[in-house]
């Protein structure tokens, strides 16, 4: 008999036929006395009318509490039983008593929520996704709630955005069924930040400190106006903040929104907001607030005690138009030795420059041609008082003071007509009127023995350079040696600081500081800073846009374009099987599309959907097509990021796009009732995604970046002498003459550039620190026996 009750559905179930350690646990609950025990139970029971409970059952049951063992509950619970009672009715009976602590005893064992959804911050436009898990029973059943609203197509245990928008935002709970019972997870908020668009911000990396990516703004206002400020940072777990007003916490001010309705002269000061996140605590930027009475061109508008002491509102701080960054990582070269470190460096540095408002392209393994109007892109961007900023890793050098980025088709042995000369480049910026130039060159700096050009770069005396080299003149870059992806020496450091609301140069010199202190890399590796800066210029400075021309807007509008991820979408085909194709950016032209079954009838045994067919231009290897992990497509960086159970597969190199990007998704699908597979193709265009609508495969562009810098070797300049008569001289040029980069001075001495005789061929960035730690460890070994 046990047998076959065992096979009904647990609300069917016979009371007698409950587990022994469920009946104990209710016996324990039901025989303490008050309000909730057995013999309220029975009272219950009694007006229910479906299970009868007669006086002289409650006194067999009362005797019971005479025995040294004895339990009311358990007689009275088996009497019911003998009456018919299941368990939906003791459920029932419970529920009206209001004992939910013995309900709880009463749940189906699969109802048990192993992974509870975890409130989100993410950035409009990025992928995020909440997780509900039960285990123990067959046949659970998922439905996502959004307040009281049940969300489409949200009956999975994830529940995904791809990608999250700003009606998104909101407050979620998944609702768990099996069979009648139910169970429901943790509430969990969803924010979305309104960063549109976050340049080259692929993905937010869910641990770390906080990543700041609204900043408040100063304001101006009238007595009676709303003062508004907002600041945002991303995450999971949502991060805690808590607002500031000259100094002191403000009450109640823990949103990441702070609004004062009708401010007044006592609202004015000076205002920031402290973030945390995984015990990882920083700052928003601070910002002034003034409330005046009348207008602003008035005397005085308040007091000198409601002024706080604050300076006046003319704020001191520099600002930009816009902030501008080409961040450029070559490691997969044809002809010298292959890198690791570039993927790491451009991933991190492209987001923490998004907090900081860049306007961010991030493009890995470029050829020359593709480096020259990558360049010209980001020329086209530059106007007056823009914040400029180059990075490059990987191979270089570095002859007369010039520096040289090599493409990875850059033949052996390079020269620099092959090459891009950093400074040739700064001459373009200068030509924008930009307000800040910053270069940040992680790459060797040894003399190139088959480079005998002698460089022309004619620059402009400004005061708003900074050069910021991974190492010293005629000195080598580390990149750490790892079984896995880890960053390079200079950017193992500068993340650390990056965000500092320092002088730009300040930030700098405490890398260098950092960078000094790494034993492995002491006494062979120091970044080296050239500054012409005489402002106190900073990369957090914020962002003012000034009355820029249609030109300007329209170029504008086109960057963001080129950064816009292509639609999610659903394929349905023919048998009933709904595809759903994901994407999802890990650099500007490195683009991973994830796939994943939907909707399977119930006549399908099994199903799997492959992308194929893709364009020759991008020379994609079906090996590493879709694939169970991201990691095995070769993308390290955005698995924690991307809706699992799927196929990923990458797409480097969308730069060589030339026409749309069109490619077959292949549908395989078993019936039950047929033993071969079944075959469903059908084409997906989605344009030209992210950098690939720039082009940057053609021929190099006119009032680009098409020549480094005139040299007597180049092939336009094959017989033209020198025109700077300071270079390939032991004298420094006066004030205001050209000379590459002698008219830079650092921070403790003026550089004046000294031709060697001595030459050496340069040792590239491809040699690691390993035999460098090696030699460290051994050194520590021999200190403690010398000890």
């Amino acid at each position: 008999m046990s047998g076959s009750m065992s096979d009904l559905p647990e609300s069917s179930l016979n009371i007698n036929f409950l587990r022994e350690n469920v009946v104990k646990k209710l016996c324990e609950l039901l025989d303490k006395a008050g309000t909730r025990g057995w013999r309220k139970l029975a009272e219950i029971a009694n007006a229910d009318r479906r299970v009868r409970v007669s006086e002289e059952d409650l006194d067999l049951c009362s005797l019971k509490v005479l025995d040294v063992e004895g339990s009311p509950a358990r007689v009275l619970l088996r009497l019911m039983g003998d009456r018919g009672c299941t368990s939906s009715i003791l459920q029932d009976l419970l529920r009206t008593m209001g004992h939910t602590e013995a309900l709880q005893c009463l749940k189906p064992p699969g109802i048990q929520i192993m992974v509870q959804p975890v409130s989100v911050a993410v950035i409009s436009g990025h992928n995020v996704r909440l997780s509900c898990y039960a285990m123990g029973a067959p046949g659970v059943q998922y439905q996502w709630f959004k307040l009281k609203q049940e969300v489409p197509n949200g009956a999975c245990p994830d529940l995904v955005f791809s990608p999250a928008r700003l009606k998104d935002a909101g407050f979620y709970i998944c609702r768990v069924n099996c069979g009648e019972a139910c169970e429901f997870s943790h509430w969990a908020e969803v924010d979305v930040l309104d960063v549109l668009p976050v340049y080259g911000l692929t993905s937010v990396k869910m641990e770390g400190r906080p990543r700041v990516l609204i900043q408040p703004q100063s304001q101006r206002l009238m007595m009676g106006d709303k003062l508004h400020l907002e600041c945002g940072a991303a995450g999971r777990p949502l991060p805690f903040y808590q607002w500031y007003k000259n100094g002191v916490p403000l009450k109640k001010a823990t949103k990441r929104k702070l609004a004062i309705p009708f401010s007044t002269c006592e609202d004015q000061g000076r205002y920031r907001c402290e973030i945390t996140y995984n015990n990882e605590r920083t700052w928003s930027t601070e910002v002034d607030v003034y409330v005046g009475t009348t207008t602003f061109l008035g005397a005085v508008e308040c007091s000198e005690d409601e002024m706080f002491q604050m300076e006046p509102y003319t704020s001191e701080k520099p600002n930009a138009t816009d902030k501008v960054a080409l961040l450029i990582g070559n490691m997969s070269y044809k002809s010298h030795p292959q890198l690791k470190a570039p993927l790491v460096d451009v991933y991190d540095l492209t987001n923490l420059l998004g907090q900081l408002n860049f306007k961010v392209v991030s493009l890995l393994d470029l050829t020359e041609s593709e480096m020259r109007n990558a360049v010209a892109e980001f020329l086209s961007l530059l106007h007056k008082g823009v914040y400029g900023l180059l990075y490059y890793a990987g191979h270089g050098y570095e002859n007369f003071g010039n520096s040289f980025m090599v493409p990875v088709d850059a033949p052996n042995p390079y020269r620099s007509a092959n090459c891009l000369c950093v400074q040739s480049i700064l001459k373009l910026m200068q030509e924008k009127e930009t307000g800040l130039n910053v270069f940040l060159l992680d790459m060797c700096r040894k003399r190139n023995i088959h480079d005998e050009a002698t460089p022309n770069v004619v620059l402009k005396v400004t005061a708003n350079i900074v050069f910021g080299y991974a190492t010293c003149q005629d000195a080598e870059a580390f990149e750490l040696s790892s079984s896995g992806f880890t960053n390079g020496v200079f950017i193992k450091f500068l993340k650390k600081r990056l965000l500092e609301d320092e002088k730009i140069t300040v930030m700098l010199d405490r890398v260098a500081e950092d960078m000094g202190q790494f034993d492995p890399t002491k006494g062979k590796q120091a970044l080296e800073i050239r500054s012409s800066l005489s402002e106190r210029r900073s990369l957090t400075d914020p962002v003012m846009p000034d009355d820029c021309s249609d030109v300007t807007q329209a170029r504008n509008l086109l960057w963001a374009k080129v950064h816009e991820l292509p639609e999610s979408m659903c394929l349905e085909f023919d048998c009933g099987v709904q595809i759903k194709l994901g994407f999802a950016a890990e650099f500007s032209n490195v683009l991973v599309i994830y796939t994943s079954i939907i909707k399977q009838p119930e006549e399908v045994a099994s199903c799997q959907a492959h992308v194929t067919n893709f364009s020759l231009d991008l020379d994609v290897d079906p090996k590493l097509t879709n694939r169970e992990t991201p990691e095995e497509t070769g993308s390290y960086l955005l698995s924690g990021s991307l809706p699992q159970h799927c196929l990923y597969t990458r797409l480097s190199s969308l730069q060589k796009l030339q026409e749309k990007l069109v490619f077959t998704v292949t549908l395989q699908v078993r019936f039950r009732e047929m033993e071969d597979v079944v075959h469903w193709n059908e084409e997906v265009n989605i344009g030209k995604p992210l950098i690939a609508k720039l082009d940057l495969h053609q021929t190099v562009r006119r009032n680009g970046c098409q020549q480094t810098c005139a040299t007597p070797h180049s092939p336009s300049q094959s017989h033209r002498p020198s025109c700077n008569p300071y270079l390939n001289t032991h004298n420094p040029p006066p004030p205001g003459a050209a000379g590459g980069s002698e008219n830079f001075s650092s921070h403790k001495n003026v550089w004046n550039v000294h031709v060697s005789d001595k030459v050496s061929m340069p040792i590239e960035t491809s040699d690691n620190i390993e035999e460098l730690q090696t030699d460290f460890m051994n050194s520590l070994q021999m200190h403690g026996q010398m000890d």
